[in-house]
């Protein structure tokens, strides 16, 4: 048998790291500021939603928020080493922030940009994202709902969805 030592480096590589969600300016309001457009279910309401479909999917998150993009880039470079996957929504840093895209181009994990709105209904300036250049995929207009269609989404390209499961979606 290997030493003590060389079991808990063994497990410690077999363990999966979590998945990164990560919530840029503004989404700390969600619930109260402009219902009509982001829905009434608060933060801490798709947090657990989201927790909720990720543990269904045998995944684990890190939720967070942060208003501050220098914060968000140092989460991102975090995610390089802490996380399987980033699924991200950078709210109005989306729109403006090249220092978030080359975190995400550096991180050399999988991305998922993620929307509650529908931004190409919205306003032009709206219609341009720079987490797009690095991300898999785009999930926008669903409201919280797409955060979990993001773990979803985020499960299949890391090829934690069974077989049959896949089949089914051909």
């Amino acid at each position: 048998m290997p030493p003590l030592s060389a079991r808990i480096n063994l497990r410690q590589r077999s363990m999966p790291k979590p998945i990164f969600v990560l919530n840029g300016p503004n989404l700390n309001m969600l619930g109260v500021r402009e219902p009509a457009v982001y829905g009434r279910e608060t933060l801490e309401d798709v947090r657990r939603r989201t927790e909720t479909r990720a543990k269904g999917l045998g995944l684990a998150v890190d939720f967070r928020q942060s208003n501050v993009e220098g914060e968000l880039v140092t989460w991102i470079q975090e995610a390089r080493a802490a996380a399987d996957g980033i699924i991200l929504n950078a709210g109005a840093y989306t729109h403006t922030s090249i220092a978030i895209l080359d975190a995400l181009t550096a991180a050399e994990k999988p991305v998922i940009e993620l929307h509650l709105s529908n931004v190409f209904r919205r306003e032009s300036f709206r219609h341009h994202s720079y987490v797009s250049a690095a991300a898999q995929g785009v999930i926008c207009g669903f409201g919280p709902m797409g955060y979990e269609l993001a773990v979803e989404a985020m499960a299949d390209l890391l090829g934690k969805l069974d077989s049959g499961r896949r089949a089914s979606k051909a």
